[in-house]
């Protein structure tokens, strides 16, 4: 209950923060409690992917990126009330309408699996090298071939 709560409150003040660093931040944050979820779900690797991949590298871009633009205050629009009226309604009944999705689509869920060892990295593991050893091996020689097509295409001619 804790970590949900801080997921809501820190992905709240990604769109609240008015300092776009800030917002990066926070969602960093959120990332993380996420990844705190997956955890406690038994799944380590989706958690380890997650906080790579997300916390890691795509938010290092954003807060690059958000180094290199200026942003300054005058540069920015001025929005009416107006437009700011029309967001708040369109967004809370875009709330509405997912809770109550949510709310009617929860009874018919499938029960929740008792085996807890389903996402661990062991199990990951033994289905990518047993199960689906041919689809994961062509999966790799097509990334080599993206990496080497990369290199390629990134060097330099010389004349």
């Amino acid at each position: 209950m804790i970590l949900a709560t801080l997921s809501v409150f820190s992905a709240l003040m990604v769109v609240l923060s008015r300092k776009p660093v800030h917002s990066v931040l926070y969602l960093i944050f959120c990332f993380f409690t996420i990844g705190g979820h997956y955890l406690l779900l038994n799944a380590q690797f989706l958690f380890a992917v997650h906080i790579i991949v997300y916390a890691g590298a795509i938010m290092v871009l954003f807060l690059f990126t958000l180094m290199f633009i200026n942003m300054n205050q005058d540069a920015e629009p001025v929005k009416s009330n107006l437009l700011k009226g029309v967001v708040t309604i369109v967004a809370g009944c875009l709330l509405l309408v997912l809770t109550t999705t949510v709310i009617d689509t929860r009874d018919s869920l499938p029960a929740p699996s008792t085996d807890y060892q389903i996402g661990t990295v062991a199990n990951l593991g033994k289905s990518l090298y047993g199960d689906y050893v041919l689809p994961f091996e062509i999966t790799s020689i097509l990334l080599l071939a993206a990496m080497v097509g990369a290199v390629m295409l990134g060097k330099k001619v010389k004349e």
